[in-house]
């Protein structure tokens, strides 16, 4: 007997569903309450399908919601839907996904594509062979919604399709679909090419083999009417280009020729499409060649369409990773500061057609360097100089978007170009504003590279100005553009600092939020740029009270607090004792959002259904700025820390499962290991097995921290460590090891190598060979301090306990040895003994030729300096 609905029942669940779609708020809690206690029914589901499939009666959207509502009890419950009530709803979903309305055919498609996740596709065998006889069905619902169906079961299943688990079905469904891209109706072709182009990256067999036809059948719709399958056919070009580019050489020309009409195709979501085209290309080997016959000019010409959006990425909090000073001044540029480059979901949405241009000539830009700007400076100059806003606009956006690939050969041009660019900050037009602050950013090195007063005083008092603008776009651009300059400028700016603080103090005032958030950033970077030159009583008389007063506005839960724990922390290291006033209220506010969100995770953990998952972001920014605290006031944190609990969070966030919570938490550690040891020392037991297991390279800045943390325990613990090697010494020799490290990792993993080998020579010394070679070329480019000073030392103990450890490769630490500029005159002389007893060793004649092989550079330094 097929499952029919009680009448009263069925009633009972319209109106639920009528009372759903109220906007007033107590219904809605109303009706979650009511879905909850009806999901206790087991054929409650049946009522919900049978609503989506068999009322035609009724309106769409209440018919569409009722197939919404079960879509998410499959998501949660599926697992306990009797057999029975599972079998009917499956049924019922194939039987109608022809339904004539194209809202119902999506949700059942939807409904369809969820069930198939919760590991139906191998307990369905009937789906996809059922799917894919409907795509032969005269009747055009039916195609369409088997179609639909198949599309979302193909992106969200791809991997699954291409395995043995499944017996390969796409040995029949991709030759299937590539039948289907000639099919009269727009809708279907579009269909077809999104099914195959989800496994493009994937490089599936199925499709491998048929690569070819795919291909062939993609240049036949090239201009096809649709626009949806033009996008289509656009992003298969682009994803083909990064498997397949192989099979499009042959082609690239006429590829190269479709691109450039398609990136002005009269709809932007085609266009931006095949813009992102030029973006993919340019990481491929063969692409200078491919395009240094084509005509470049054409890329540029939807440029000067005006634009709601501008290229101002706004910068996000990225977990503090310990990073060494090299030589040149500059932090390591390692694998962790492209912090500019994520964009943020918010303005991911306004990625647009002019967006994605400037970014593809920034691409040809540095793969073109030198060869583009010939090509561009005619239709630059005409741009630049344009009366038409709109057009010197783009032209100064063009200006920008090069100025990394063709920064050299723009030198010539910058004395006249940027004083142009400053003058354009006063233009009465926003959008011009905004835009000659981003493009003067991508300049600031040049301009820090300079006389001052030209260019860089200029720069900064239009900037300034600039910040305090009365349109938002612009102070926002003007803020980002003027932490750019603090970090090419550095301590250029203290001269200043009285006149910056004043300007960026008085934007408090002005801000609404959501410049707020940059201007936060803006002091943080000024506070990491000049440093303890900040730590001065009237600049922080400007600065402190209305950063505290922002930070009594906001509650715990606020995400605000982000940015401007942010900023404090990097604040709180550069004034150093001069934070000491302010610091006891915002040390306890750090450790109470810690305390709550552990607290809130352990509720979450033991009762998922009855509480949310914290957002962990609180705890990571407080433990940073903790970590700014404990930098910025040293020794002074002691009373702080006795006073709490510190210690014993510290240990659960150690063992968090997220990443970056354990990344900002070993930072801490290392931090109150430098500032207040007696507090660390009595859990030392207990944490370092913790920071042992966290040596996986697996997670660099997770394995860096543990790492660094680690050598500061060692300096501190002295030969009291010995218990301890045995947990930490093979991981870091492994990873000292590893191809492809790095260079940070690598740094901070010899250092501590070294401190372990200082305080227990005994242990580390017999392993000696296994890493002497990678810990001299991981330290010889880094400048002389304290951390490379104390795992020299280290060097030179085991190599005192181990001779013989290091002649295979005596030729590394001598390269290793050069590198000082000035050791410590006991540092020198234990290189000296090493040096003079290696030489007496071999004698005079082996000495000779072995430093015969050593590059003349260093064959001196070691003469000069040491005497051989």
């Amino acid at each position: 007997m097929e499952w029919q609905p009680d009448e009263q029942g069925l009633q009972q669940v319209l109106h639920l569903l009528k009372d759903s779609q109220s906007p007033n708020t107590a219904a809605q809690r109303a009706v979650q309450q009511k879905l909850e206690q009806l999901n206790q029914f087991p054929d409650f589901n049946n009522y919900l399908i049978f609503v989506l499939t068999r009322l035609k009666t009724e309106d769409e959207p209440t018919r569409s919601l009722s197939g919404l509502i079960l879509k998410n009890n499959v998501k949660v419950h599926y697992q306990n839907f009797p057999p029975a009530v599972a079998h009917f709803i499956k049924q019922e979903c194939l039987n109608n996904i022809g339904d004539p309305s194209p809202l119902i055919r999506a949700t059942i498609g939807i409904l369809i594509t969820t069930i198939s996740t919760k590991g139906e596709l191998q307990t369905w065998p009937e789906l996809l062979p059922h799917l894919c006889n409907m795509l032969d069905s005269e009747d055009y619902n039916i195609c369409e919604g088997s179609f639909g169906a198949l599309q979302k079961i193909c992106e969200d299943s791809s991997e699954l399709l291409d395995s043995d688990a499944l017996n390969r079905p796409l040995n029949i469904m991709i030759p299937k679909f590539l039948q289907f891209f000639k099919h009269c109706s727009p809708k279907i072709r579009s269909h077809a090419i999104a099914c195959v182009n989800q496994f493009i990256i994937g490089r599936a067999q199925a499709l491998m083999d048929n690569i070819d036809t795919f291909i062939e059948s993609l240049f036949a719709l090239a201009a096809d009417e649709d626009s949806e399958v033009r996008k289509n056919v656009c992003r298969a070009l682009v994803m083909l280009l990064e498997v397949r580019v192989d099979r499009l050489i042959p082609h690239m020309r006429s590829i190269v020729e479709y691109m450039l009409q398609r990136s002005q195709d009269p709809d932007e979501n085609v266009a931006l499409e095949a813009c992102e085209f030029w973006l993919t290309l340019a990481e491929q080997p063969i692409y200078r060649d491919t395009l240094l016959g084509q005509k470049l000019g054409d890329v540029e010409e939807d440029e000067a369409v005006p634009d709601n959006e501008q290229d101002i990425k706004p910068r996000f909090h990225k977990s503090r990773t310990v990073t060494l000073r090299h030589e040149g001044n500059e932090a390591e540029e390692g694998e962790e500061s492209d912090e500019d480059d994520d964009d943020d979901d918010d303005s991911l949405s306004d990625w647009n057609l002019r967006k994605c241009s400037a970014a593809a000539l920034d691409v040809l830009a540095n793969v073109f360097r030198d060869e583009l700007l010939p090509h561009l400076l005619p239709v630059l100059k005409e741009l630049l100089f344009h009366p038409d806003w709109v057009v010197k606009e783009s032209g100064i956006l063009v200006l920008g978007a090069i100025a990394e690939g063709c920064m050299q050969d723009m030198v010539p041009y910058l004395p006249e170009l940027i004083p142009h660019l400053i003058q354009c900050l006063c233009d009465k037009k926003a959008l011009v504003r905004s835009i000659a602050c981003w493009t003067l950013s991508r300049y600031a090195h040049w301009v820090v590279s300079q006389p001052p007063d030209p260019y860089l005083k200029p720069l900064m008092t239009e900037l300034l100005k600039r910040i305090l603008d009365s349109n938002k776009r612009v102070q926002e651009a003007a803020c980002s553009a003027f932490a750019t300059l603090e970090e090419e400028a550095c301590t250029e700016l203290v001269p200043y600092l009285s006149f910056i603080l004043d300007t960026l103090v008085f934007a408090f005032s002005k801000y609404q939020h959501k410049n707020l958030l940059i201007l936060y950033d803006a002091i943080g970077t000024l506070a990491d740029s000049v440093g303890h030159h900040l730590n001065q009583p009237e600049y922080i008389q400007k600065l402190m009270p209305p950063l505290i007063q922002k930070w009594n506005e906001l509650k715990d839960e606020d995400k605000d607090l982000f940015p401007l724990l942010e900023c404090l922390s990097s604040v709180a290291t550069a004034l150093q004792s001069g934070f000491l006033p302010y610091c006891e209220p915002v040390y306890q506010r750090c450790v109470t959002l810690v305390q709550k969100n552990l607290a809130q995770a352990m509720m979450y953990t033991q009762h998922p259904d009855q509480y949310e998952a914290p957002d962990k972001d609180f705890m990571i920014v407080a433990l940073d700025l903790l970590s700014g605290l404990a930098e910025g006031l040293g020794a002074h944190v002691e009373q702080l820390v006795t006073r709490s609990n510190i210690m014993t969070l510290i240990f659960q966030c150690m063992q968090d499962t997220m990443p970056e919570v354990r990344q900002s938490s070993f930072a801490l550690l290392g931090d109150l290991t430098k500032a207040c040891f007696l507090h660390v020392k009595p859990c030392i037991a207990e944490f370092l097995p913790v920071l042992g297991l966290n040596l996986n390279p697996e997670f660099i800045s997770v394995c860096n921290n543990a790492t660094w943390a680690i050598g500061e325990i060692a300096i501190q613990m002295g030969t009291e460590m010995q218990p301890f090697v045995a947990l930490v010494l093979n991981n870091l020799v492994e990873i000292i090891n590893r191809p492809n490290t790095p260079k940070t990792l690598l740094e901070n993993t010899a250092i501590t190598i070294g401190r372990l080998g200082y305080v227990c020579p005994q242990e580390v010394a017999p392993m000696l060979p296994q890493f002497i070679r990678p810990w001299c070329t991981s330290l010889r480019n880094i400048r002389d301090n304290e951390e490379k000073d104390s795992a020299f030392r280290g060097i030179c103990v085991m190599i005192g306990v181990n001779p013989g450890g290091v002649v295979q490769d005596f030729i590394f630490f001598c390269d290793a040895v050069a590198s000082w500029v000035n050791p410590k005159d006991d540092l020198r002389d234990m290189f000296y003994k090493i040096l003079h007893g290696f030489k007496d060793q071999v004698g005079e004649d082996n000495w000779q030729q072995f430093s015969e092989q050593f590059p003349p550079l260093l064959k001196e330094r070691l003469s000069a300096c040491y005497g051989v």
